[in-house]
């Protein structure tokens, strides 16, 4: 067995690196590469954006933003999540560099590079820094697995088919249509 010591990187060190591309994360105090989502992703990207958007543009509860944009959730990790949802009492947290604490809603749409990364490393950080709610959207599998972290860490309260509709305390009246999110 071999000790590879990895090295740690801090806020800090990320601030210093020159702007992406490629972009990358902090994790942990490990700088991981994202290379640049396939159009697949996009096209989910843009559908979740623009439901949710619609949604806000009637029912003014937050805000919605979009990759890259640094979400900033303790020294040893900075996150560029595809999408996320900041409500009107947490707009403060939005700073010119970025995004300085939890969002209430993340979602994340996984990939066969980044799906471990996603669903294990991230998902576990995104709750202990605070994030209310997290959506790992699977493009291949076309499922939506929505995590309700005041509910449980660990487990999805529930895994939305592409034939199915959902519902979330963050958007009071918004009925989510999965078809609608993996509308090519």
């Amino acid at each position: 067995m071999s000790n590879v010591t990895v090295e740690r990187f801090s806020v800090a060190d990320y601030r210093s690196m020159p702007e992406g591309p490629p972009y990358y994360q902090l994790v942990e105090g490990e700088l991981i590469m994202s290379p640049a989502p396939n159009f697949r992703h996009q096209v989910i990207a843009k559908n979740l954006f623009r439901l949710i958007d619609n949604y806000l543009q009637r029912e003014p509860v937050g805000e919605t933003y979009f990759a890259p944009v640094d979400v900033f959730l303790s020294d040893d990790d900075v996150f560029q999540p595809d999408v996320f949802f900041l409500a009107v009492a947490n707009r403060r947290l939005a700073q010119a560099d970025g995004v300085h604490g939890a969002p209430d809603l993340v979602v994340e749409i996984v990939s066969p590079g980044s799906a471990q990364l996603d669903k294990k490393r991230k998902r576990a950080i995104y709750a202990r820094h605070g994030v209310k709610e997290l959506w790992l959207v699977d493009p291949v599998l076309e499922q939506i697995h929505r995590y309700d972290f005041s509910t449980d860490a660990a487990k999805p309260v529930r895994i939305v088919d592409s034939d199915e509709t959902f519902a979330t305390p963050l958007f009071p009246g918004l009925v989510v249509s999965a078809a609608t999110v993996f509308q090519q």
